[in-house]
């Protein structure tokens, strides 16, 4: 196995695990646990910067990724 395909597996891992928290976390919500989006309303009803502050992290990590990303041939590549 290629070190590239072993870090494809390594991120396809990572995602499946945070996906199987959420799951996990709505699926207690049908034995009278909160759902994942009554709780996040909840956050945002006592501290309303967090909607901002949830705005700047995504967006940082979207410039973060995507900012410099070049495809082969483009002008900036060189």
């Amino acid at each position: 196995m290629t070190p590239r395909r072993r870090w494809y597996l390594i991120w396809l891992a990572w995602v499946l695990c945070i996906a199987l928290s959420f799951a996990l976390l709505e699926a207690a919500s049908w034995h009278g646990g909160t759902t994942l989006s009554r709780s996040v309303w909840e956050l945002s009803i006592h501290f309303p910067l967090i909607i901002y502050l949830a705005g700047m992290l995504s967006g940082g990590l979207a410039v973060h990724f995507w900012w410099h990303w070049s495809p082969p041939g483009s002008i900036s590549e060189g």
